[in-house]
């Protein structure tokens, strides 16, 4: 029977130094929550304290309002896929998948039933009798998977599962995985540093930095309305400018002080007027029809992607945030060889403008979203 999770205040320490300081979250039953941000965020040291393999130094995990901080990870009743598979090299395809069973003493009428289900599930059932040296990766985590639900969990945790495959494997494992999970209806919590796969797969994505949630939303929300600079910056690409945000009520004004403006009617009634922090990205902006209008720019080089062309510009006459790289007023914009009715060039001086109710902005002091609506969790 799938579960909820709380984690209320969860601290991990190790000697000295501090992992997670204290995060909450609420990881809703039956759904994908996914786990992403850089490497050395603790994301896998939480995954591993829900697991029971990892103490917990302050707070509770619960399930379904179960506190189970002091329950061994044997008796927790968790699914788990590794990223280096840990399936066993000398058995079979079926008999890895009834092991867990086997020492969950299921009886093996019940047993069998289990093991014919989850391998038509997983499509793995013609490699029964197959040991996994003759398996391919994405066969070999296909096993992982259906021994890790084969056991009935309350909770199925996933730890970077598919790291180890091809990119062509991975996008189709990705699928697989998401369409298992909602077949079985499991409470699932994946972790991986990928964002294409969390923004893929996920019901919900919690992102972490530095042992710390930043914002817990679906996919189309962390996208589109990070809630602050980290977020806006470590998803996707995103361009960063300063700017002014002038005015009162309901219709405000962004001043990027190279005589482009424009006007914005999404940003909170409290912001006040001052220095903000505009966040775009590629397909936010837009060849300006006027050429008096816009940010004046540079096409310094560009990369082809098939349906996409990125384009590197140089913007003139707009204060940015330096990068690690100092290259502080280069942006990315983006356009959709589908649509387009003519190509930009390297080398080509374009004026663009930005879709106002696309763009983020955010406070230069916080860093976190002005925009209305915009929340650290949903």
């Amino acid at each position: 029977m799938s579960k909820d999770i709380i984690i209320e205040h969860a601290v991990k320490r190790y000697g000295n130094l501090t992992i997670i300081p204290d995060l909450s979250a609420q990881i809703r039953n039956s759904e994908l929550f996914t786990l992403l941000g850089p490497s050395g965020c603790g994301k896998t040291t939480l995954l591993r304290m829900i697991a029971g393999f990892n103490s917990i130094e302050g707070g509770t995990i619960s399930f379904s309002g179960q506190v189970i901080n002091k329950i061994p990870a044997h008796k927790r009743n968790i699914g788990m896929v590794f990223q280096d598979y840990a399936i066993f090299p000398h058995l079979t395809v079926e008999q890895n998948i009834r092991y867990g069973l086997k020492e969950h003493k299921v009886p093996k009428p019940e047993a069998d039933a289990r093991v014919e289900s989850i391998m038509k599930l997983t499509k793995i059932d013609i490699y029964r009798d197959r040991l996994p040296e003759n398996l391919s990766g994405g066969q070999q985590q296909r096993v992982a998977l259906a021994r890790a639900i084969a056991i009935h969990p309350d909770v199925l945790l996933m730890d970077e599962p598919l790291c180890n495959l091809d990119a062509k494997l991975r996008v189709e494992m990705r699928g697989v995985i998401r369409d298992i999970q909602k077949e079985i209806g499991i409470t699932t919590v994946y972790v991986t540093h990928d964002q294409e796969e969390a923004l893929a797969i996920s019901d919900r994505i919690a992102v972490m930095n530095r042992g710390e949630i930043q914002q817990i939303a679906s996919p189309h929300t962390i996208y589109t309305r990070p809630y602050n600079l980290f977020v806006a910056d470590f998803i996707g690409h995103s361009g960063f400018a300063y700017a002014q945000l002038k005015g009162k009520g309901p219709v405000r004004t962004l001043d990027f002080g190279n005589g482009y403006s424009v006007e914005m009617d999404n940003i909170k009634a409290d912001a006040p007027e001052g220095r903000v922090i505009v966040g775009i990205r590629p397909e936010e902006f837009c060849v300006s029809k006027d050429p008096s209008r816009g940010f004046k720019s540079h096409i310094s080089k560009s990369t082809y992607l098939g349906k996409y062309v990125i384009y590197f510009v140089d913007i003139k006459g707009v204060e940015c945030p330096k990068g690690e790289d100092d290259a502080e007023d280069v942006f990315e914009i983006s356009q959709d060889l589908g649509t387009a009715t003519s190509l930009l060039k390297v080398g080509d001086d374009v004026s663009f403008e930005v879709y106002p109710h696309k763009i983020n902005v955010f406070d230069a002091a916080s860093g976190v979203s002005l925009i209305e609506g915009t929340s650290h969790e949903e």
